[in-house]
């Protein structure tokens, strides 16, 4: 007997919807638009944007505030700080465009950077440290210069709450002959989410004032520097950035470590054999009254 033939099944080919077929006996209202939107909440802002350039429907539904907002806010994975004043598509590529703050601005001293992570202010009162060695205090001298000689940290008020973005940056220090120095500061930098797309940032008007400096005019082990809302200082965000043992790197590693809480963020890296250090605390505010929308905590070997 010969063999039996298969029967050939036909192929049948997908169709995208085109405008004129969206009517109620289409595929497409078989999904309900909530139902979209809970899905592109498991997508990358990439694949959002992918997505919305595939037809009319999947772009208006992927331009949803409330689908960039939840992806920019698990992306950063922080809790939602409530009102903004921009459109969340506009913060989430802000976030994650690679942008950094020298990009903007004294790019010939720029040599690396990596992102650190994103915390929050819930309050307007921040402690700027360069000692992570608990207990932490706030210092009750009259100028940030005294407060920073007597206690190696500062206290900042006026600080805008919402969401902070904070970088790791490596830049040449100021001081020197560019072409030919080789001297490097490291730089913990943190910016409110919403500061690049600030009119006063982007046209020069809005820039770095310096708050203080202190020197160490011996061998330093480390160079660290944190940033806190002093509102939950005595909280969990605090005391897991002061469990040093839980992350900086061991002695002979001289690698930065860097740490985010939810309150807080910090850096700790190992230092080889030096001459001490010059530790730098700079602020932007939002025009000369206004609020404080980026903070800096520089080392730079001595």
């Amino acid at each position: 007997m010969g063999k039996r033939l298969r029967k050939a099944r036909s192929m049948c080919c997908c169709v995208s919807p085109r405008s004129s077929f969206l009517t109620s006996h289409s595929i497409f209202s078989w999904y309900e638009e909530d139902t979209w939107i809970q899905i592109a909440k498991f997508l990358d802002g990439r694949s959002l944007v992918m997505l919305a350039l595939t037809c009319k429907w999947f772009s208006r539904i992927m331009m949803e505030d409330c689908v960039w907002k939840y992806a920019c806010l698990r992306d950063l994975d922080i809790p939602d700080p409530g009102k903004v004043s921009f459109k969340w598509i506009k913060l989430y590529t802000s976030a994650f465009d690679g942008s950094h703050s020298y990009m903007f601005r004294q790019q010939e001293r720029h040599i690396d950077w990596a992102r650190i992570g994103a915390f929050q202010f819930d309050s307007n009162a921040g402690l700027l440290s360069d000692s992570l060695m608990a207990p932490l205090r706030i210092p009750k001298q009259e100028t940030v210069e005294k407060m920073l000689q007597q206690n190696c940290c500062c206290a900042l008020n006026n600080i805008k709450p919402g969401i902070w973005i904070a970088d790791l940056q490596l830049v040449r220090c100021a001081v020197c002959d560019l072409c030919s120095c080789d001297g490097t500061m490291q730089t913990l930098d943190a910016r409110h989410i919403e500061l690049f797309l600030s009119d006063g940032y982007l046209n020069g008007s809005w820039d770095y004032d310096t708050l203080g400096t202190r020197d160490i005019s011996k061998n330093a082990d480390v160079a660290s520097g944190g940033i806190f809302d002093i509102k939950h200082l005595n909280d969990h965000s605090a005391s897991d950035i002061l469990d040093l043992k839980s992350w900086v790197g061991k002695r002979n590693d001289w690698q930065p470590k860097t740490l985010t809480t939810l309150h807080a963020v910090a850096v700790n890296t190992n230092l080889q054999d030096n001459e001490g250090l010059k530790i730098t605390y700079e602020a932007m505010k939002a025009g000369k009254d206004g609020q404080v929308v980026s903070i800096r905590i520089s080392h730079q070997l001595l």
